[in-house]
């Protein structure tokens, strides 16, 4: 049976340095609720160390959370890293140590970067800053996302900071990416045009720093499932690698 589903692919939790530290995974997940939100994801900057207690809070939403991260690359480029399974993301997660820098955090002048379990209570503050661009180059990323069955895109390509079309200046033939991530959906059709991006799926998220940032659900997906979290899951991923036309 084919359903709509409200999406927001981008958000960050209280592990993220930039985030506020009232983005806890349940306050995160009640605010999406409350947007009519059905599938959210959490994409803090090159970690996935909250996600499991993400995963688990929201069995008490009803929402369908993925797995992920932002990853920076050596280039500085924002890339969106998405998991269909969570266990998948946290070997990704410890490949990552071997391509952050360890640079210790300032909390007083970066923010707190606060590892939490499923009821939010804090486990630990993550020790080096997050937000670092890691060793790995926006040509190699693709590949390495996929080794560990997981898909990337570029984040945000219409702003400045950190977007792949601001730092390259132009948007990369290789390596190919059939999806991006666009912040503000009404300058779809300009991107398509100025940068031919025609045969691109385009996805619009919120990229939440801030529980305000979320916004009634107005982007979705019409996916074919069983209706359960896998089977949602399933079909949002063989849509995203292209397996799936619906």
């Amino acid at each position: 049976m084919i359903e709509r589903y409200y999406y927001d692919l981008h958000t960050h939790s209280c592990l993220s340095p930039c985030a506020d530290d009232d983005n806890t995974p349940n306050n995160l997940l009640g605010m999406a609720q409350l947007a009519g939100v059905d599938i959210l994801a959490l994409t803090d900057h090159n970690s996935a160390k909250n996600c499991p207690a993400f995963f688990e809070a929201a069995e008490g939403y009803g929402i369908v959370a993925i797995a992920g991260m932002e990853l920076t690359t050596s280039e500085d480029i924002h890339v969106i890293c998405l998991f269909e399974h969570l266990s998948d993301a946290l070997r990704f997660d410890e490949e990552l140590d071997g391509h952050r820098l360890n640079i210790e955090n300032r909390p007083d002048i970066f923010g707190r970067q606060l590892v939490l379990d499923g009821r939010d209570n804090i486990l630990y503050e993550e020790k080096n800053l997050l937000s670092y661009a890691t060793d790995i180059s926006v040509e190699d990323l693709p590949e390495l996302v996929r080794s560990f069955g997981g898909i990337a895109y570029p984040a945000h390509v219409d702003r400045d900071a950190n977007g792949i079309i601001a730092i390259l200046g132009t948007f990369p033939d290789t390596p190919y990416f059939s999806t991006v991530e666009i912040h503000d959906g009404k300058r779809i059709a300009e991107y398509k045009e100025r940068y031919s991006l025609s045969d691109k799926r385009f996805i619009i998220s919120s990229d939440a720093h801030y529980l305000t940032d979320i916004k009634d659900g107005e982007n979705y997906f019409e996916l074919e499932s069983d209706g359960t979290p896998d089977g949602i899951r399933s079909a949002l991923f063989k849509l995203l690698r292209g397996e799936s036309e619906v």
